[in-house]
């Protein structure tokens, strides 16, 4: 029987507020040694596409993958190579506590209290809101535990109970499901159960305190390099077809661009020694000092 090949990639239709963008500035390639990070406002500068009538949707759907990216002109002020990193948003609380359910003593999880969540993300910490996102592990120092992270596969709302373990006069807290929004999310990770093979390799699913990263799994972080230049190919090409003119009376030479305005006047001069020698031809750029009477169109009436 035949295997048929399945495709596994799909455009993202990720919203804005979902993405992180991190920026790195350097003015050449050459300088490796100041490595500053910022941090851009997504919402602010990345802007989705939606379907229309011609590509086969509606106006209130997604263009999956497609999106505009701007670049605000109080970021990107200088000179240089510009490298954006887009990653989903990272979404940092802490463990409030790991435990289990009291009418399913097998079902381990995580306690997230919602006072510790950034409030812009909060609206992400409901019932099954957080189903195929990530979770990172930070040691006590702030350092990440590299390539190490488990999965959320359930969350909902939670309470902790009180009940008495049928081995010990102790009692012991667990938590319960409960319908209402309270400010306890009780989160269910894979892998969280041992081997069957192994039972007692319990996998490590964090610790009261413990400081954690709750990412999305949307789309796969991407980098991309923009680099602001003084000349692009538009005004290479003036410069090289453009048309010109040479005034012979007082040696001022002028460029036009595409529509026959004035994009470069410079000044034509010789430079010669005491015998009357030439020494050089000089080409000096008027800056701002614009001879506008050198207009293409009075030029050539």
């Amino acid at each position: 029987m035949a295997t048929g090949t399945y495709g596994t990639i799909r455009p993202a239709d990720v919203s804005p507020e979902d993405v992180s963008i991190i920026m790195n500035y350097t003015p050449s390639r050459d300088v490796t040694d100041d490595f500053l990070l910022t941090s851009l406002d997504a919402a602010a500068i990345l802007r989705p596409y939606f379907n229309n009538a011609s590509t086969g949707g509606n106006t209130n759907e997604i263009l999956g993958g497609l999106y505009n990216l701007r670049l605000p002109a109080d970021v990107f002020t200088q000179i240089g190579i510009y490298t954006l990193y887009i990653r989903p948003a990272e979404i940092r609380t802490t463990i409030t506590d790991c435990g289990v359910l009291s009418a399913l003593p097998n079902v381990k999880g995580i306690v997230i209290d919602l006072s510790n969540v950034p409030s812009q993300y909060v609206n992400k910490f409901v019932a099954q809101g957080l189903v195929g996102f990530r979770v990172e592990y930070l040691n006590a120092d702030g350092s990440k535990i590299p390539n190490f992270f488990r999965i959320v596969t359930s969350n909902f709302y939670c309470e902790p109970v009180i009940q008495n373990l049928t081995n010990t006069i102790q009692k012991s807290i667990r938590y319960r499901y409960v319908e209402g929004a309270t400010n306890l999310l009780f989160c269910t990770l894979s892998p969280s159960s041992s081997p069957t093979n192994k039972p007692s390799a319990t996998p490590y699913i964090g610790q009261p305190n413990q400081s954690i990263i709750i990412s999305n799994t949307y789309f796969n972080p991407i980098s991309t390099e923009i680099e602001i230049v003084d000349q692009d190919i538009s005004t290479l090409a003036i410069a090289l077809y453009g048309n010109q003119t040479k005034s012979i009376e007082d040696g001022i030479y002028t460029i036009y661009d595409s529509n026959n305005n004035i994009y470069k006047q410079y000044n034509l001069y010789e430079i010669k020694d005491q015998f009357n020698s030439l020494l050089y031809e000089v080409r000096q750029d008027r800056g701002g000092n614009i001879d506008f009477s050198k207009a293409f169109n009075n030029i050539t009436a």
